[in-house]
């Protein structure tokens, strides 16, 4: 059976990059080498593994890495960390209209 892989690098100049692989120490070479100049990380070498999960199936890989690539940076590190405490937190809605803040009826 074949695995996948999402995962997340942190760049040389800290910014987070998210991708999906079936060969991860094949990814972080090509993500390390000077291969592909028009690649995002090759300004950004060397970058380093910080988080990665595997699935059995493309689909649920691709689906868990679309849902990281909208997360802001402090969620993505959270995860990283394995901080789920923290993780929480900052998934949870803080706009003004949302239902924890508005006022009671009486």
């Amino acid at each position: 059976m074949k695995s996948y892989y999402v995962y997340i690098v942190e760049c040389s100049d800290k910014i987070l990059y998210t991708g999906i692989t079936n060969n991860i120490s094949r990814r972080l070479a090509e993500h390390n080498s000077d291969q592909n100049k028009n690649s995002f990380t090759y300004k950004r070498r060397p970058v380093e593994l910080i988080f990665y999960q595997e699935f059995n199936e493309v689909s649920q890989a691709i689906s868990f890495e679309k849902k990281i690539k909208k997360w802001s940076a402090q969620k993505k590190k959270a995860l990283a960390n394995g901080d789920f405490d923290l993780l929480q937190i900052l998934s949870e809605c803080r706009n003004a209209t949302h239902f924890k803040y508005r006022p009671k009826d009486d």
